[in-house]
This record gives structure tokens, C-alpha cells and sequence, in this order.
């Protein structure tokens, strides 16, 4: 319908949609932040409650006629709730950004210290970056990976921890293929006093269908996005299970941060939230881990060198250096195949984050389509045939043909959860 009075009354507009519809039909979207939502998910984030301000909290607005923005908002935090088993939820946040900043502003002040992690080690922009808010209000020090064995060095942690006392610490990433371990992060904030924030956006649907050890009841304070591997719309959501502590969130959240709450977002979060909690959910998250180690295991099995040696989750992190390439390069001839991946950096890498020596990919999107352990061999080996031959015009154009292949098989069409 939405496309239909688009067609009508901005063919601009609409021819654009159009062929964004077309890209995504047409290629394996491999980057580990996407994923693809239900038609009931979009079908929420379309409804009328976009037209609707909210600005406070169910029972507690600024203005009239939110009686059903209430009614959504509070079966958003009853289900997330129930997902995560968690007592307090803010489904609030426009996205994990906001999340993290609302945070930040409940447990420091400006020019206050913070332990994250490095963006090269596989932390996020929102974890300390010196471009980012979180390092430029306030004091951020960096952990990263171990030089052997590419996994988190709680020594170094630990160390850095005594030394500069932080107010606060982070465990998470956006480029991590491990298990985080919440225990030695929280014993370690223990000893100095901080508290621990656990950023899951990127394990959220493995934390909720029990494929990752949860946070919750460790951390103080938990920030998620909704999308990823969550299956939800574009959102942020925090957690806890102190009741004070989720008096200061909702407090910095609105009106720390924001204004009016996107409702239509809450909506298609429930939604999403709803589908998480169905049987069928765990299953998928099943698949998701169990693609991403055959990818990562069909790389190594080619000569390929794999972050860390292989993965836990939905991430496999590719050193493209020892080829000789540089991900910015493979990501963009990656792309001209029909697989969509992003240029990431690995640890202790030699070039700068807009040219990175890595790819990250990620298993979510292609196992919501209906791909399994077969279909991510042969991705795995078409990618390195590319590798191989990346100069080679007639090797790619047949590689091409082949993922059209895969797209072909799997049409977006056949995956609909509903």
C-alpha cells in the first residue's frame, strides 16, 4: 500500500525504494550489523503512531491522547523483559548510540575516566573514539586483544583498571568473534570501584535465545540495539536489574537525551520482541552461529587467515593483509559480485580504518533468507576465489553469476516470517 501512493505521489521517491528493493533481492547481504525484519515488523514501524509525541513514560506524558502509546510502550518492556529476563527495560533509545549515551550520562561526569574497548581491537565509535562524544566529553582508555591468540587480555585489563581507576568500564564490540566472559569483567569493576556496562548489540539475539552467556545480574547496566541479531527494527533499548539505577537511566534517557519517543519504533520493537520469543527463534540463532563457523572454517580450509582462529557468534573477522589486499579494495569488489561486506580493521592493524587490512563478515541477514551450511561453503569459496583472483575479469564475472544463482534460489519473497 505504502508503495502504491508513493507510485501515485512521488515517483521520485518511489523509483528510489524501488531499487533498493532490487539490491537487496539481488545480493547476499554478508555485513554483521544487518538483518532482515518481518513483514509485521514493517508493517508496525509504518502505523499511525508515527504521528503520535509521547515525551515521558507510559502513565507519566506531557501530553494527552497517549493512552495506546502507553498500552505499546508497556507491552515492549513486558516483553523484552520476559526475553531477557531482566527486571527494569527502557525501550526508549533511537539506537545503540543513544543508548550508550544515556549511560555515560548517568555514570559520569564530563572528563571522567572510562575503560573501553580499542575500535581497532574490534570495539565501537561509541566506546571512546576520539571523533565520537565518548571521547571527546569524557577520558577514555583503551584494552584490546592479545598479539597470540586475538581474544580479549583481561591481564591488560585488569591492569589498566589499577592504574586509572575508571569510573566506568564496557565490555562489548562490533568486531569481537569471541565469547565476552561478564564474570572477569565484573570482577575486575569490582575491585576498582566501576561500573560495568555490557554493550550487546551485536550478541542480543544469542544472549536472548541462550547461545551467549548473559549479562544480566552482572553488569550493572546493559545497552542493546534492536536490530542485529535481535531481528527488530532500527532502535537502542537499555537494561538493568538495579531499580535506582533505572530511575538515573529513564532519567537521562528523556529528558537527558531525547525528546519525543519514535512509538512506531516501540511498536515493531514489540513485535520483534514477540517473535524472539517464539521456539522457532532459538532455532535460527542455532543456524546463525552454526553458518558463521562454516564460513569461517571454509576460509581457513582455503588458506585463509580468520581473526583469532574462528568464531563463536555470528561474526567472522578475514585478514585480507596476508593476500596482499587491503579491505577497502575487497569490500569494493565484493560488492561488484553481489556480496555486501564492509572493510573493517583486525588487531594491531597497519593501515587506518578507511582502508583497513580486514573484512567483517556476518551470518544473520543470509540465515533469516533461508540459507544454510551449504549455501555458506560456497559463499566461502566463491569469496576466495575472488581473493585469488582479484584482477582476473572473467573469473569474477563468473562468480557473479554464481551468486546470482544463490539469490535466485533464495528469493526475499520465501523468508517472511509470518
Amino acid at each position: 500500500m505504502l508503495k502504491r501512493y508513493l507510485y501515485n505521489t512521488d515517483p521520485e521517491v518511489y523509483e528510489i525504494l524501488l531499487k533498493e528493493d532490487k539490491r537487496q533481492e539481488n545480493s547476499l547481504e554478508m555485513i554483521a550489523s544487518e538483518n532482515f525484519v518481518s513483514q509485521s515488523v514493517l508493517e508496525a514501524y509504518t502505523s499511525t503512531l508515527t504521528n503520535k509525541y509521547a515525551e515521558g513514560y507510559p502513565n507519566k506524558r506531557y501530553y494527552n491522547g497517549c493512552e495506546y502509546a502507553d498500552a505499546i510502550e508497556t507491552l515492549a518492556i513486558e516483553r523484552a523483559k520476559k526475553l531477557f529476563n531482566v527486571n527494569f527495560v527502557n525501550v526508549q533509545p533511537h539506537s545503540g548510540a543513544q543508548a550508550n549515551a544515556a549511560v555515560f550520562l548517568a555514570f559520569l561526569n564530563p572528563g571522567e575516566t572510562f575503560l573501553g574497548m580499542d575500535l581497532s581491537h574490534g570495539g565501537h565509535l561509541t566506546h571512546g573514539s576520539k571523533v565520537n562524544y565518548s571521547g571527546r566529553l569524557y577520558q577514555p582508555i583503551f584494552y584490546g586483544v592479545r598479539k597470540d591468540t586475538e581474544t580479549i587480555d583481561f591481564d591488560q585489563i585488569y591492569q589498566l583498571a589499577k592504574e586509572h581507576k575508571p569510573k566506568m568500564i564496557i565490555a562489548g564490540f562490533s568486531a569481537y568473534p569471541r565469547i565476552l566472559d561478564f564474570n572477569k569483567f565484573r570482577e575486575i569493576a569490582d575491585e576498582v570501584g566501576a561500573k560495568l556496562m555490557a554493550d550487546i548489540a551485536h550478541i542480543a539475539g544469542l544472549v536472548a535465545a541462550g547461545y551467549h552467556p548473559s549479562p544480566v545480574g552482572v553488569a550493572h547496566v546493559i545497552t542493546t540495539t534492536t536490530h542485529k541479531t535481535l531481528r527488530g527494527p532500527r532502535g537502542g533499548m537499555i537494561m538493568t536489574h538495579d531499580e535506582e539505577i533505572a530511575k538515573t537511566i529513564n532519567s537521562r534517557v528523556f529528558p537527558g537525551i531525547q525528546g519525543g519517543p519514535l512509538m512506531h519504533v516501540i511498536a515493531s520493537k514489540a513485535v520483534a520482541f514477540g517473535e524472539a520469543l517464539r521456539p522457532e527463534y532459538k532455532t535460527y540463532i542455532e543456524k546463525v552461529i552454526e553458518n558463521a563457523k562454516v564460513l569461517a572454517e571454509t576460509f581457513m580450509q582455503r588458506g585463509m587467515r580468520v581473526v583469532s582462529g574462528g568464531t563463536d557468534n555470528h561474526i567472522v573477522l578475514l585478514d585480507v593483509g596476508k593476500k596482499g589486499l587491503t579491505g577497502n579494495v575487497v569490500a569494493d569488489e565484493l560488492h561488484a559480485i553481489g556480496i555486501t561486506a564492509n572493510k573493517n580493521t583486525i588487531p594491531f592493524d597497519p593501515h587506518p580504518p578507511m582502508i583497513t587490512s580486514g573484512i567483517r563478515f556476518g551470518s544473520p541477514a543470509l540465515t533469516t533468507r533461508g540459507l544454510g551450511k551449504d549455501e555458506f561453503k560456497k559463499i566461502g569459496n566463491i569469496i576466495c576465489d575472488l581473493i585469488e583472483n582479484i584482477n582476473d575479469e572473467t573469473i569474477k564475472s563468473k562468480l557473479k553469476k554464481e551468486v546470482e544463482e544463490i539469490t535466485t534460489q533464495f528469493p526475499m519473497n520465501k523468508f517472511r516470517l509470518d
